[in-house]
């Protein structure tokens, strides 16, 4: 199982938690960005580089992205299509993308996006908040518990 991060717009705060939960965990952190990144270096921790263009980084996630791994992003029909692969999705604000949830969310979303396209003012998402890296960070770890719980059989 691996953690995808779309790296382009994720938080430097959530990258740190990242890098520690990876390795405390031993799970396999791949960021994915546009540009080059420093990562820590560790067996655990690693970057892909990928070229430049719209969705370049979402459609390698989408690509390598497996039922069971995990993919940070805030990118709500990234999340949707990795959801619908049988892999988990988790935004920086800690919220999980889930299948319950995720078609509400891409409905959400495309309707302010129509909203903006014509014309209306719908602002931005505020800043990041100690509460978000709080919820991040605890549904993060809540994630990694379900991967070492024994299974029943």
């Amino acid at each position: 199982m691996t953690i995808w991060v779309d790296a382009d717009a994720c938080p430097g705060v959530i990258k740190d938690m990242l890098y520690r939960a990876a390795q405390r965990a031993s799970l396999k952190l791949t960021l994915v960005a546009n540009r080059a990144l420093q990562v820590p270096r560790s067996p655990w921790i690693s970057m892909v580089q990928v070229p430049r263009g719209f969705d370049v980084a979402d459609n390698h996630i989408l690509e390598m992205a497996a039922a069971g791994d995990l993919v940070i992003t805030a990118d709500i029909p990234l999340a949707a299509a990795v959801v619908g692969k049988g892999a988990s999705a988790l935004n920086p604000r800690g919220e999980l993308y889930t299948r319950d949830n995720v078609q509400g969310l891409l409905d959400m979303r495309n309707f302010m996006d129509t909203l903006r396209s014509s014309g209306v003012e719908t602002g931005g998402p505020p800043a990041l908040s100690n509460n978000d890296r709080q919820a991040f960070a605890a549904e993060l770890n809540r994630w990694i518990a379900r991967q070492f719980k024994p299974q029943a059989g």
